[in-house]
């Protein structure tokens, strides 16, 4: 009798450890593998606004991608291009507008939170120029799409192959905060080489090389 106990607690013991783990063991990845990878950011940067919302090309501010192995994170320079102009969404600035109608005096700048955190960067005074006390500062952006040092991905020929960012980078146009969507592992890159018109790339897509040193050199 203490025997048929002692094992029904241990087959009790087992089930109930086996379904706490199975939630762990369906979150197993391998090594490498940073699937689902979603850094806060120093500044709040909105892909679902800008490549979304109003549509800006990909390339307009990773120019890199069309001419270089790496996309590359544009300068804050590039973000000035717009943002010397708009530093508030419409709503907030014409709501200072109107109060100051109302109110009789002029409008003031209205500089939303994370732009403020922009200009603070490049060492810009409250008109938006250079102040000589204030020291700019690279934005230490949190990279997330990173390959091993052994593995060599260049955008040119993916750029140059019609292969749009999304198939890599996932919805980018609807994300808020970016995150790895795919796993980049070599078998998934194999894939779409081996088979291109199968990943999506269309109909007439071309099978791409799968020697080691395509990507091993």
């Amino acid at each position: 009798m203490g025997h048929r106990i002692t094992t029904l607690l241990l087959l009790v013991g087992i089930t109930f450890a086996a379904i706490a783990l199975v939630p762990r063991v369906r979150g197993l990845r391998m090594p490498g593998n940073f699937q689902g990878f979603e850094p806060q950011q120093p500044i709040a940067y909105s892909h679902r606004l800008h490549a979304g919302e109003l549509a800006i090309d990909c390339q307009y501010c990773h120019a890199g991608a069309e001419r270089s192995r790496h996309a590359g994170i544009p300068a804050a320079s590039v973000c000035m291009n717009c943002h010397r102009l708009v530093t508030a969404s419409r709503s907030t600035v014409r709501a200072e507008e109107l109060a100051a109608e109302a109110e009789g005096r002029p409008a003031t700048r209205v500089i939303a939170p994370e732009l403020a955190k922009l200009y603070s960067a490049l060492g810009l005074g409250d008109d938006l120029e250079p102040d000589a006390d204030r020291a700019s500062q690279p934005i230490a952006w949190a990279r997330i799409h990173q390959l091993p040092d052994f593995a060599v991905f260049d955008h040119r020929p993916h750029v140059g192959a019609d292969v749009e960012c999304q198939r890599c980078h996932g919805p980018i146009e609807t994300m808020e905060r970016v995150r790895q969507v795919e796993s980049l592992s070599m078998g998934w890159c194999l894939d779409c080489h081996r088979d291109p018109a199968g990943a999506g790339l269309g109909v007439g897509a071309t099978p791409a090389s799968i020697d080691c040193v395509a990507c091993h050199y």
